[in-house]
Order: C-alpha cells, then structure tokens, then sequence
C-alpha cells in the first residue's frame, strides 16, 4: 500500500488530526454564525430590506449559476462542517475513556472541568435540537405559524409574536447555550495552539468571552424585539 495514500486517514486517526479538524470546522461555523448574525439585524431595517437580503442570498451569482446555487453550496460546507466536528469530538471522548477507564476516586474532577464538560457535551445536544427546529421553522416554514410561503419577515414576525412567547424562551436558552459552547471552544482552541499561555490568559479569555457575548446579544435581538413589540 502506498505510504501517502493512506496519510489522510492516518492523520485524521491521531488525536492531533481530530482537533485540528476540529479547529478548523470550529473556525468555519464561527465565521457562519457572524455573517448571520449580521444578515439578521437587517430585520431592524424594515420588511423590504431584510426580504430583499434574504432573496439576495438565493440569487447570488445569477445568471452565471443557477438559482439558490451559492447559498445551497453554503449549506453544503456548514453541513459537513457539523457532521466533521461532532463526529471528531465524540472520537476524542471516546479516546480518552478508553486511555483511563477507571476513575481516580481520589481525584475528583475539577469544578471547571466538569462544568466544560456538561457545557460541551448537553450544550451540544441542545443546539442540535436547535438547529434542526430553526431549518423546520424558519428556512422551511414546516412548524411556522405562516407557513412555508410567507416572506422572511412575516416568518419571523409571526414566530416571536408575544403569543409564541414559549417559541422566544426556548430560542433564548439554545442561544445561551451556543455562546458558553463558543466560549469554551474559542478557548479549548487557544489551549490547542499554545497560546493561553499566563502572559496571554487575560486577553484571550476576554476574546473569547467578548464573541461569544456579541453573538449571543446579537441573535436574541430579533426574537426579543418582536416579542415585546418593537419589530412587528
């Protein structure tokens, strides 16, 4: 067998490979989740900018491409993404139960460690759930209350209306749970690289604290804003 035809899988096998894999997935769905956030508070614009941009995404590369081509691309990569980053964080789980199968009852884990490790492990659970409600409600329109063909507005309107309160709540708590599931990613990642070193501690977990709370604030804006009134 050729040597280099099975590096890839040789690298992907070793634990350096799976955080590298999930450095740079981590990084991709980063990225997403800003530009989204960002696309989202065009809702304080008014209904035509924020339908325009939604439709804009769907055209984008026309008539050089076929319709919805760009943003089906995207959808693509994001998938893959997901896919890639849960299966290699659940491989090192995996890994590293099997390298200490018994636990030191002497030893209890730190306070820290086990609040990271609920914090990744049921936080991850929930914004799968999340995501896959988000697809069903506001891309598809299955479980909206205008349907699959409202416009982007009306969708979001009707979604976060003071009635569907419970629909507000249930999208505050999965954003919590994606900023402190960023947080510790940022950080894990900085720890990764070498970075977090004592010069450094400070600044990086303030970076790391600073996007996650910027996302988070973001996001929960629309829901919030349409459901005391302000958007509607």
């Amino acid at each position: 067998m050729d040597p280099q035809h099975g590096l890839p899988r040789r690298l992907y096998g070793s634990s350096v490979g799976k955080k590298a894999v999930m450095a740079v997935t981590g990084a991709i769905l980063v990225l997403y989740l800003v530009v989204h956030m960002l696309g989202n508070l065009k809702i304080f614009l008014g209904r035509a900018e924020f339908d325009h941009y939604a439709n804009w995404l769907r055209t984008i590369g026309e008539p050089a491409i076929p319709h919805r081509t760009f943003l089906t691309a995207v959808e693509v990569v994001l998938t893959a993404a997901v896919v890639l980053h849960l299966w290699s964080a659940v491989s090192l789980a995996r890994r590293a139960r099997r390298a200490r199968p018994v636990r030191y009852a002497a030893r209890p884990k730190p306070r820290e460690g086990r609040y990271a490790t609920h914090v990744m492990r049921y936080g991850g659970v929930v914004i799968l759930l999340f995501v896959i409600w988000h697809l069903l409600d506001l891309t598809f329109g299955a479980v909206n209350p205008r349907g699959g063909g409202a416009g982007p507005y009306d969708k979001v309107v009707a979604d976060f209306a003071p009635s569907h309160w419970y629909v507000t709540v249930f999208y505050v708590v999965a954003l919590i749970m994606v900023g402190l599931h960023l947080r510790h990613g940022l950080w894990s990642a900085f720890q990764t690289l070498g970075w977090g070193r004592t010069a450094r501690y400070r600044g990086l977990r303030f970076f790391a604290d600073a996007v996650a709370a910027l996302l988070v604030l973001g996001f929960l804006s629309v829901p919030v804003m349409v459901t005391i009134g302000v958007v509607r």
